[in-house]
This record gives structure tokens, C-alpha cells and sequence, in this order.
């Protein structure tokens, strides 16, 4: 092992640098702030690995050639923000449907439409669940310090390998911009996840069979020398388009069941101060960062309060949440937007606990002080 490499080092930077140690070789996107630093260090760094980046007409065909970099045999990324994110929608619902591993990073700004571009937010949450029609599956990890960015980014390459899934980074943009000291790890100290592909020369290889044991189908590359379709179509085991209804109904049940069935490996979270807490704060993010001090702050002023912040968005933490509020009968959300976390968290909850929301829409990061404030008045 190594000594490790210390950086001053940008989130948007340790999300490139994450990106590379876990593989990705292929990045297409359109620059758009403010994540365009994930494009402009992408095409410094790739073409001197071997890797290829392009700039695209538009966020779609970004989106569209990082289904095709996949679907090639390299591990593909595009970054955006929240109009990106919005026109990225239709072909992520395509590499859904087709179960093409791909890893979108969405730094988060002010919206609706172009909004505030240099502005912090946390309002497209709901639209990484619900954003593209019909029943997918949904994977979003969060990242709350630049550190965090560099290993949840390689954390999202591996879930998307593993479960053949588009996976999200949903970094807003304090974390984004955010210039943190940090040590990078040695390549020994990670894991990583690379797709299963077929077993060599395998005459009866079906592109979308789960073999016994395995989660996911295996996936060969185009050009490996293996025939196989892929469509946004319902599909059979070949991946031929079919309109059998048991066909189809497989095919979804699938499609949730590989992510929801794996529940408990791909969600993770953090708590600090909940084991007597008597109201627990909800935070991910940036806004987590001053949470947490809210809840030192209210220690050291006598209030039992604690903090509880996912990691994993999506999958949605719902058995630790709802255990929380058994024996914590208060819990604040808060958010920068108007109330979108809050809504499962009021889903799972125990009827008897009571749910408040703090929610900041201007641009501005949310504070210390404004959490304590409303941590006040909910005690």
C-alpha cells in the first residue's frame, strides 16, 4: 500500500477523479453550469488514458451516446444540471428499459427551467425517482463533502455494473463547488465492480437470460462477436421485441425486483446523536453539513436532537426511518426546496409521530441557525 495522495480538490474534480479510479473510460455531455467542470477535466484526463470524450449537440444526444459507450463495452458517464437532467429523462428511461449500466452525475441548481444556474438546490430529488414514465427502478446516492464525491461516485459505477441500471449522483452545488482537503485512496482500498459478461464463445448466449445465481443478465459488447437486439420495446431473453403479456410482466417485475430485492446492499446512511434523540433531523447533502452542526449546537443548549442523513436517497430508507420514528416522535426534513423528501418520510412514518419541514428556495444555502430555529419551534 501506498502513501496516499492529499489534494485541495473541488467536489466537481473528485467526482472526475472518482469517475476514472473506477474505471470510466467514456464520458459524452454538454457543458452546462455548474457541473461543466466534469466536462472540461473529463476531456483533459481521458484521452491520456485511453478513454474517449465527446461533446454533444444537446443534453439528449449526451445522454444517448453514453447508452451507446455502454453498450460498447466501456463504462460511460454524463454530468448535467436540472434542465439537463429534464431533456437527459427519455433515453434514461431507454437504458432502464434495456438495462444499460450508466452513471449520471446531476449537480443540483435552482429551478424550475433555467432558474438560478449558479444557485444551490436540492429540487430535483423527486425527479431522479419519477422522472422518466412507467416503472423503473431508481439508484441515487448523495454526497455530502468532496471526499464523498470522489468514493460515491466510484460506489455508483458499481451498482450500475452490478445491477445493469442507470444510477445517479445528486450532488447540489455546494458540494459541487465546494474545495475540500482530502486523501485519495489507494486503489487496494476500494472495490470495484465490473459487468459480468458471457462465458467465452457461449453458442447459446442470451443477451437478457439471468442465469441461475445471478442477479442480471450478463452482457456481452457490441463487436465481442455476439448477436443480440436491444430496444426500449418490451423484449424476450434475445432481446426481440414481444407483446406476450407474461412476457411483459416478467420482463418489469425484473426490472424493480433485481433493485428492490437488494435493498439492504445498495442503501446506505449516517446517523450521529439519534440513540436518545427526541427529534431527528432529515438531511442529505449540503444541507446535512449544517445540520449537523445545528445538532451540536442544540446538545450544548440541553434539546435532544440527532441527525440522519441518507446516503442513498433511492432506494428510499424506509425500514430505518420508519424504526426511528417509533421512539422519536419528531422529525424535521430539511430541504433546499419546498417539501419533496419530506414525502416519503410523511409515507413511512409511525401515525403517532409528527413531521415538520423547513424548505429554502432562494439560492441560498441553509444555515445552522435557520435549522435551530425551526428545531425551536418543533421541540
Amino acid at each position: 500500500m501506498g502513501e496516499r495522495v492529499v489534494k485541495l480538490m473541488q467536489g466537481n474534480e473528485a467526482c472526475v477523479e472518482g469517475a476514472i479510479a473506477a474505471g470510466m473510460r467514456f464520458y459524452a455531455g454538454y457543458p452546462i453550469t455548474p457541473s461543466t467542470e466534469i466536462a472540461e477535466l473529463c476531456a483533459e484526463k481521458l484521452p491520456v488514458l485511453g478513454g474517449k470524450f465527446i461533446q454533444m449537440e444537446d443534453e439528449i444526444a449526451g445522454m444517448a451516446a453514453t447508452i451507446g459507450g455502454s453498450l460498447a463495452g466501456l463504462k460511460s458517464m454524463t454530468a448535467t444540471s436540472g434542465p439537463g437532467f429534464s431533456l437527459k429523462q427519455e433515453n434514461i428511461g431507454y437504458a432502464a428499459m434495456a438495462q444499460i449500466p450508466c452513471v449520471v452525475i446531476d449537480v443540483m441548481r435552482a429551478g424550475p427551467s433555467t432558474g438560478l444556474p449558479t444557485a444551490p438546490s436540492q429540487g430535483d430529488v423527486m425527479q431522479a425517482k419519477w422522472g422518466t414514465h412507467g416503472d423503473h427502478p431508481t439508484i441515487a446516492l448523495c454526497p455530502s463533502s468532496v471526499r464523498e464525491a470522489y468514493d460515491l461516485t466510484i460506489r455508483c459505477f458499481n451498482l450500475a455494473e452490478k445491477y445493469r441500471t442507470p444510477v445517479f449522483l445528486m450532488m447540489d452545488e455546494i458540494i459541487g463547488h465546494l474545495r475540500e482537503r482530502i486523501e485519495i485512496p489507494n486503489s487496494d482500498e476500494y472495490e470495484i465492480f465490473d459487468r459480468l459478461k458471457p462465458k467465452a464463445n457461449d453458442p447459446n448466449y442470451k443477451a437478457y437470460e439471468v442465469q441461475r445465481g445471478e442477479i442480471v443478465p450478463r452482457m456481452a459488447a457490441f463487436g465481442d462477436g455476439y448477436p443480440f437486439h436491444v430496444t426500449g420495446l418490451v423484449y424476450d431473453e434475445y432481446g426481440f421485441p414481444k407483446t406476450d403479456t407474461d412476457v411483459a410482466e416478467k420482463l418489469l417485475c425484473h426490472l424493480m425486483n433485481k433493485v428492490s430485492d437488494n435493498a439492504d446492499d445498495i442503501i446506505t446512511y449516517e446517523e450521529f446523536e439519534t440513540d436518545d434523540a427526541e427529534l431527528v433531523i432529515i438531511a442529505y447533502g449540503g444541507v446535512a453539513r449544517a445540520a449537523r452542526q445545528a445538532v451540536k449546537e442544540c446538545r450544548k443548549a440541553g434539546m435532544k436532537v440527532g441527525l440522519f442523513r441518507p446516503i442513498t436517497l433511492w432506494p428510499f430508507p424506509e425500514k430505518r426511518i420508519h424504526t426511528l420514528t417509533q421512539k422519536t416522535k419528531k422529525i424535521l426534513v430539511a430541504e433546499m426546496n419546498l417539501g419533496q423528501y419530506v414525502i416519503p418520510v410523511h409515507r413511512v412514518k409511525m401515525p403517532d409521530s409528527k413531521v415538520f419541514q423547513y424548505g429554502k428556495v432562494n439560492g441560498e444555502a441553509i444555515t445552522p441557525e435557520e435549522i435551530i430555529a425551526k428545531v425551536k419551534e418543533a421541540y
